[in-house]
């Protein structure tokens, strides 16, 4: 093989092995450890609300990097109120809170959250239209 050649072999190996390390440390925040709470209701079936904590699972594991979710539940029926006041605010039929609790490493995650900080009762906001999938309206401290 020639010189050049095998130069070029190994510049390629390289950025190959950089690559695969780089997207292996990047991504979204943790999820496998999460604890899912089930918690009965009375407007929401079991797999209304499991579909709701599958999409922020999916969310947070996307968009929260560097963060560790720990816990994750439903609000409970007694906020159906603000469940109503969601649902007109972004023009869908049906809203759902969820609360979680994660953790966020020395990143501070995309920079908008403290290091080493624990973010407890972090609010999530679903949002649905004619049964269909549920989508991610917002999230924070309400």
């Amino acid at each position: 093989m020639k010189k050049g050649v095998k130069t070029g072999l190994l510049s390629l190996l390289l950025c190959g092995v950089l690559l695969a390390a780089y997207q292996g440390t990047r991504g979204g925040g943790d999820v496998s450890q999460a604890a899912v709470t089930p918690v009965e209701s009375a407007l929401y079936s079991a797999s209304d609300l499991d579909a709701a904590a599958d999409t922020v699972l999916r969310y947070f594991q996307e968009e929260f990097e560097g963060c560790t979710l720990r816990e994750l539940h439903y609000i409970g029926d007694g906020a159906a109120e603000q469940f109503a006041e969601w649902a007109e605010q972004y023009g869908v039929e049906e809203a759902v809170v969820l609360l979680s609790s994660f953790d966020v490493d020395a990143s501070g995650g995309d920079g908008s959250l403290n290091p080493h900080e624990t973010y407890k009762d972090w609010q999530w906001v679903l949002g649905r239209s004619a049964g269909g999938a549920w989508e991610h309206l917002t999230h924070g401290y309400g």
